[in-house]
């Protein structure tokens, strides 16, 4: 293409600087972004038997001019010399209902942020506060209290240096301690390195719709089994870590569609926590037949189990509308579909190159080879192709252009296991049963069952804040424009923040072109698309992912709550595998800032801790 220059923008070059670019012990660091590409291809091409050099050429092309944004820590990680992953992020393992357990868990994570990757954990397995604990003479003070000691952990291991912690924490919808869940982040300084998602089950919606009650139980505890529990009310409920069903109690039962609105009331007042309705994405799950998840990674886009790790890739779409702005605009196709092919086998090289914190999570990733490549600049390209964000011809194109991507990135996976090898848990009888496998064309599904595949999941939609803003500033994953002025703070290595005054790169190619010509009604912000236009974007754009999606539901702050309530009831019915919202408030704050707006203060998910 030839709509975008090879300079970088001084916010662009910042984020480089501090994040990407490799600055080594002997004080000699590197010259340009362009030794950052022939670095990264350099190391992934390594991999490669006998033919090395070839792919570091077909990498960098990829790379180059910001085409394809891997991951941020294979930006800073690859070929570096340091003891860090090039995994963005790790769902750790289960946590077990011990002190020894909880401790644990929190040294596993702490050594696994040390080497640079954000963590996702599912707090359900952890007793409810005031249960007793017979064999120390105590009580259990609860998930929300332990999580505590992760955040503290968090801020003190990540005090410095320009990449924030990130961490997802779920917990069931049918925990005894899921109301303290809630309102966890209602007083601003609470578990701030936290974002929170609680874990809706189908079960859990139908009695919503249904107005029934909700009991909130826990599993029986090895005490309890010798206790009298001929009184107590006993349910057998799924409960992790595998799925299986177990005795559980009832603590109390409480009305589905209070609970549910308290956990709007939460959302709608200060951004959390999330839902993810975890059925779905269990039932979704290729890797049904072996695999059961309770968390994600920390933006949500990764459905994870257990050491399951993040490989994430972006495919920036606005280095593919050929003519931009002209009324014979369109994708380049070809173009498109080559560069999918080629970042399917980057992402697996990465698998193979990476250094892991620890060997579970090593052997969880050689074992099911998960990639997630994405895309981003959607917004913009769509401006650039003169569609409206929301509208029928914008879902009908994203769509088309997801779809083209997935199907192209599935014969890619099957190519590399002809080549390679499957992924080595593949079973091609069960493989082929779940139910998105069973959505590609027959042709796909074919040559899976001849010839295996070589990633078990291959799609994802990131958020892509911090690359998106180092490839000048397009706009992020799936999102519209956040806005076509603003002002966006940036972390620098000594820990200090530069606020800069950003132009979106769809608004500054238009003024290249026609100078101070009125833009064209495509030029819309996220704030003024309708949310349910935001759901439905998402939702045209699910049906071709295999995992899931990171996406933010920009909301008014003025929108009623009876219709913000809805928006999630909108997304369950939508088959949606989560959702979450921004209502500007006083608690959370933003980190971008449009012009003329003096909300601040950071945010969860700020482009510091957005795991890219």
């Amino acid at each position: 293409m030839t709509h975008a220059c090879r300079s970088i923008s001084p916010v662009s070059f910042r984020i480089w600087d501090a994040k990407y670019r490799l600055k080594r012990s002997a004080g000699t660091q590197e010259a340009s972004i362009e030794e950052t590409w022939r670095r990264v291809a350099r190391s992934l091409a390594g991999v490669e038997r006998g033919e090395s050099g070839r792919r570091e050429g077909s990498f960098y092309d990829i790379l180059d001019d910001f085409n394809f944004l891997p991951g941020g820590r294979i930006l800073a990680g690859a070929d570096s010399g340091r003891a860090v992953t090039l995994f963005n992020c790790f769902a750790m393992g289960t946590i077990e209902d011990s002190l020894d357990g909880i401790f644990d868990a929190l040294k596993e994570g702490a050594v696994t942020m040390q080497q640079g990757g954000g963590i996702g954990y599912d707090f359900s397995t952890l007793r409810p506060a005031g249960v007793p604990a017979r064999r120390v003479g105590g009580v259990a003070s609860g998930p929300v209290s332990f999580m505590g000691i992760w955040d503290r952990m968090c801020a003190t291991l990540l005090s410095t240096g320009a990449r924030r912690g990130a961490m997802m924490g779920t917990l069931r919808c049918d925990h005894p301690d899921i109301e303290s869940f809630i309102d966890a982040k209602r007083e601003g300084a609470e578990l701030r390195n936290f974002n929170l998602s609680v874990l809706v089950t189908d079960a859990f919606m139908q009695a919503v719709k249904q107005d029934e009650p909700w009991p909130l139980l826990f599993p029986i505890t090895p005490s309890e089994e010798t206790a009298d529990v001929r009184n107590r009310r006993i349910l057998m409920r799924a409960w992790p870590p595998d799925g299986s069903p177990v005795p559980c109690r009832v603590f109390r039962v409480v009305p589905a569609r209070a609970l549910w609105r308290r956990i709007m009331q939460a959302t709608y007042d200060y951004a959390e926590p999330g839902v993810l309705f975890i059925d779905r994405m269990n039932r979704m799950n290729n890797l049904w037949y072996r695999e059961q998840i309770c968390t994600t990674n920390p933006c949500g886009e990764i459905p994870l189990p257990p050491y399951g790790a993040c490989d994430l890739g972006s495919i920036n779409l606005t280095r593919f509308v050929s003519r931009p702005f002209r009324s014979n605009a369109r994708f380049d196709t070809e173009a498109l579909e080559a560069t999918t092919k080629t970042a399917v086998r980057l992402l697996d090289n990465v698998i193979d190159a990476s250094r892991f914190p620890l060997e579970k999570q090593q052997a969880q990733a050689l074992a099911t080879r998960r990639i997630g490549l994405g895309i981003t600049g959607l917004g913009n390209a769509l401006i650039m192709l003169g569609l409206r964000y929301g509208s029928d011809d914008s879902l009908r194109t994203a769509a088309d252009v997801m779809k083209l991507v997935c199907h192209t990135a599935y014969r890619s996976s099957v190519d590399l296991a002809r080549e390679k090898g499957a992924f080595p848990c593949f079973e091609a009888d069960q493989y082929l049963k779940s139910p998105f496998i069973r959505s590609l064309p027959r042709s796909i599904q074919q040559a899976i069952a001849t010839d295996g595949i070589r990633n078990s999941h291959l799609l994802a939609i990131a958020p892509t804040g911090s690359i998106s803003l180092l490839a000048n500033n397009v706009s992020n994953g799936l999102e519209p424009v956040f806005a076509f002025h603003c002002r966006r703070r940036v972390l620098s290595a000594d820990g200090s923040y530069q606020q800069f005054e950003l132009t979106d790169y769809a608004l500054r190619l238009w003024h290249e072109q026609f100078q101070d010509r009125v833009p064209s009604p495509a030029f819309v912000a996220a704030r003024e698309i309708a949310p349910t236009d935001h759901l439905k974007m998402q939702a045209a754009i699910q049906r071709f992912v295999d995992q899931s999606i990171a996406k933010t539901i920009n909301v008014p702050e003025d929108y009623d709550f009876s219709e913000f309530r809805s928006l999630y009831e909108e997304a369950y019915d939508m088959g949606l595998k989560g959702c979450t919202t921004f209502r500007p408030n006083p608690v959370t704050g933003a980190v971008l800032i449009p012009d003329n707006d003096a909300q601040n203060g950071p945010h969860c998910c700020d482009v510091e801790r957005e795991g890219d």
